[in-house]
């Protein structure tokens, strides 16, 4: 199968958990893949700004071609985009979200925890000392290495759980 294919199919399931697990199986490529189409998403509140710049400029275009009863369609964005301002919800929001546009949050939730899956986020350094001081004074005096290479890959789902915990918003 194609990964393409692949990051596609993932995409299309129900719940992010379920999403994350099909990527994770999927491979790094189809992980790639999500997060370029996730760049390219629109949010419900880039929705809604967008909607209230083209209702602005078209009533001023109204006004000065047809007269000056139009500037009510620019007064009436800018008072939505006061409201959205103030409020971070709005009616048109709330509209563009119950079509299937997802919030930011939880576009960003998506991104953060494909590439903790990935692992962009693995030679970050940490606030905590993570190392084991004895494992590491016994992997260099007996010159061998601390983990098993026999281990098993670890179940996607569960990986998936953990990553979504970790990067909730």
């Amino acid at each position: 199968m194609n990964l393409r294919n692949s990051a596609g199919r993932c995409s299309n399931l129900d719940t992010l958990e379920k999403r994350l697990a099909c990527l994770a199986d999927a491979g790094p490529q189809a992980i790639t893949d999500r997060l370029n189409q996730l760049e390219k998403e629109w949010s419900a509140g880039r929705m809604t700004k967008a909607t209230i710049g083209v209702v602005i400029l078209i009533g001023l275009a109204l006004t000065a071609l047809a007269g000056p009863w139009w500037l009510i369609l620019p007064a009436a964005g800018a008072l939505f985009l006061l409201q959205y301002l103030f409020t971070r919800q709005s009616w048109l929001g709330a509209t563009f979200h119950e079509m299937g546009f997802r919030s930011g949050a939880e576009i960003d939730h998506e991104k953060f925890a494909l590439k903790a899956l990935r692992g962009d986020f693995k030679h970050l350094p940490t606030v905590h000392e993570i190392e084991n001081k004895d494992d590491i004074s016994r992997l260099e005096g007996e010159g061998g290495i601390a983990i098993d290479p026999e281990e098993s890959k670890p179940d996607a789902k569960a990986v998936v759980r953990e990553v979504l915990h970790a990067a909730k918003p």
